[in-house]
């Protein structure tokens, strides 16, 4: 009985034994398996999302140029609706023609197209908005600054000084490199203010020459808001570029100075809201290419 009952207990511990290490094997290959299902998983999706990030990044950046290259008209269609927009100070159908863009009505298109096109013209709006008012904040910090150092002594004068430094600075920064260096070359404040403040207004000028042209057919308060703030713009430069100092700019200039900017920064909120709160259909949207004429298989292959 003993002895059957060792050499059972053998076979069972034995049986045991190889039973226990076929599971450990077996669950170690399944762990490795997992691990390695998981892992792939995790890289698929990584290449899937940079995959998707980097479709969207694209369409988003050609998304501008599929409503300028492939309006649904043709040009006879575009100049024959540029017609209609004649009178509103605008290039004439032929010099359009000259240059293959054009300026259309917005209440002359489809309801489709309409709608493309304003999101489009609504958008390059708002990238000028918020650029030229930061501009403009700039510029009129920096005649806030000169009114206060000229009535400052002591360390208050200091204070203000480095003030105007330290925006020439940050502003030099966001400028090519020959307005840099054309500045960086004046040793004091006064002159690299001032140089700042002429080169602002310079830049300023064209943006309100564009933006003119842009909001023909747009109601005549607007208008009238925008082209003064134009011509406040050009008074301004004028005024800069005339002084040698801040003495050369006395308080009553710094104060018509503070209002014109303050005016131009008001047109632009207003222009805005306006376009956004409204859709005008006598606003002149584009400019727009004629449509390219490419085979329909090479046009679905773009």
């Amino acid at each position: 009985v003993n002895t059957a009952l060792d050499a059972a207990y053998g076979t069972i511990t034995s049986k045991i034994n190889t039973a226990l290490e076929q599971s450990r094997e077996a669950i170690q290959e399944s762990v490795e398996m997992t691990n390695s299902v998981v892992t792939n998983s995790i890289s698929k999706a990584k290449a899937v999302s940079q995959a998707v990030a980097g479709g969207v990044e694209s369409v988003l950046g050609i998304s501008e140029d599929l409503v300028d290259h492939y309006l649904p008209m043709t040009e006879e269609e575009l100049g024959k609706l540029a017609t209609t927009v004649e009178g509103f100070g605008v290039a004439s159908v032929e010099e359009q023609k000259q240059q293959q863009s054009y300026f259309v009505r917005l209440g002359s298109l489809s309801n489709k197209v309409r709608h493309r096109a304003y999101q489009h013209s609504l958008n390059k709006l708002q990238r000028v908005k918020q650029s030229t008012q930061d501009t403009l904040s700039r510029l009129q910090l920096a005649i806030k600054l000169i009114e206060s150092v000229k009535q400052e002594v002591g360390q208050k004068l200091l204070d203000g000084q480095e003030k105007l430094h330290q925006l020439w600075v940050d502003w030099s920064l966001t400028q090519p490199k020959g307005n840099q260096v054309k500045t960086a070359s004046q040793p004091e404040v006064e002159s690299r203010t001032l140089a700042m403040l002429r080169i602002i207004t310079q830049q300023l000028q064209p943006v309100y020459e564009n933006l003119k042209a842009s909001i023909q057919g747009l109601p005549s308060n607007i208008q009238e808001a925008v082209y003064q703030a134009t011509q406040n713009i050009h008074k301004l430069h004028s005024s800069f570029s005339n002084a040698m100092s801040f003495q050369d700019l006395s308080s009553t200039t710094l104060t018509q100075s503070e209002d014109c900017v303050a005016e131009a920064r008001r047109s632009l909120d207003d222009l805005f809201e306006y376009v956004t709160r409204n859709t005008p259909l006598n606003w002149l949207v584009g400019p727009f290419r004629a449509i390219a004429k490419v085979s329909q298989d090479s046009r679905k292959q773009k």
